[in-house]
Order: C-alpha cells, then structure tokens, then sequence
C-alpha cells in the first residue's frame, strides 16, 4: 500500500525500512520521551522490530493501523511520526497520536499534520469519531489537539505509565459533524 498525504509544508508518507536511523534518533531523544508510554530504544535492533510491526500493519488487506513518517516537503527531512489506529468497525472510530523531534516543536508542524490525518480518517476512512489522549503535563500536545478542534472529554487518573511514573490523561475526541479548524 503507497499513501502519501501532503499539506503545504509536509509529506505524510507510509514509514518504510528507509526510516529505521530516524525512527531510531527520534524514540531516543529524551525530549520526545518524556511523554512517550514506550521506553526508549535499548537498541537499533528493537526500533527495526517496531518498525516492521507499523509496516506490516499498514500493508494487510484491510488495515486498521496507519503509521506515517513525516517530511519536509523543502529538503525532505524527517521530523517526526503520526498514526491512526482503528477501533471497531461497527464504531468507525479511531485514535490518532505523534511524535516530533523536539526541534520541530512549536512550528505549527504537528498542527498541520494532525489536520491532514483527521481528514484522511473523516473523508478516507469514513470514521465518525477520532480521539486522542495526552498527559495532563504535556502542554504543548494538548494545546495542538485543541487547535484542530478536539474537545476535551475525560480526565483519567494515573493512566500513562511514563518515565517519571504514573501520569493522568487528558482524553480528546472530534466528530465528523464537528466543525474543523
């Protein structure tokens, strides 16, 4: 399977064997971390084996996970990771979450691309509801979630198992008949 979603500034594009380095660096910076529930990486080895997870999951017949690396459209460079995975059929519902190496934070790029994967789920997929959730602390994800038009439905006690130990949640969710922004 080839998708290729594009927004002004970025590719979303189905992660291939060509983003093991750069998944690699990205699940092992300690920024991006920080509000990840997997642990870091002990080793190339194991991101290989996550990544050929996301491939073979995107490329079944009928998938129900899509994980996508993204790039600049300017000088190609990957910056990060976004994926929707599908709940039941009979819900049409998903939930969507990403990934950015801490030096694309703050550029409107997990925004833009957030946008782009809630209209493939929407008018693609033909999804009724997508939810994501976040850590209480992690600002700037939720600020993103709230800026694409999610609303905040649930506050989860000690959900996350974090590196810093257990974490609330925040839990988001758009409808399709939801306005988009």
């Amino acid at each position: 399977m080839n998708i290729v979603l594009k927004t002004k500034r970025l590719y979303l594009r189905l992660v291939s064997e060509d983003d093991f380095e750069n998944v690699h660096h990205l699940q092992s910076l300690k920024e991006t971390a920080k509000y990840n529930t997997s642990k870091i990486p002990e080793n190339i080895d194991e991101t290989k084996a996550t990544v050929r997870d996301w491939i073979l999951k995107n490329n079944k017949e009928n998938p129900k996970k899509f994980t996508f690396a993204i790039d600049l459209i300017d000088d190609e460079k990957f910056i990060g990771l976004i994926g929707i995975n599908l709940g039941k059929e009979h819900y049409r519902n998903a939930e969507v979450w990403f990934q950015f190496d801490y030096r694309f934070w703050n550029k409107g790029y997990a925004t833009e691309s957030l946008r782009k994967i809630i209209d493939f789920g929407f008018e693609d997929l033909k999804l009724h509801r997508i939810e994501a959730g976040c850590a209480v602390e992690n600002i700037g994800s939720f600020s993103v979630l709230e800026k694409v038009g999610m609303l905040r439905e649930a506050h989860t006690r000690q959900l996350l198992p974090l590196k810093s130990g257990w974490s609330d949640n925040y839990g988001y969710a758009i409808l399709s008949s939801d306005v988009r922004k």
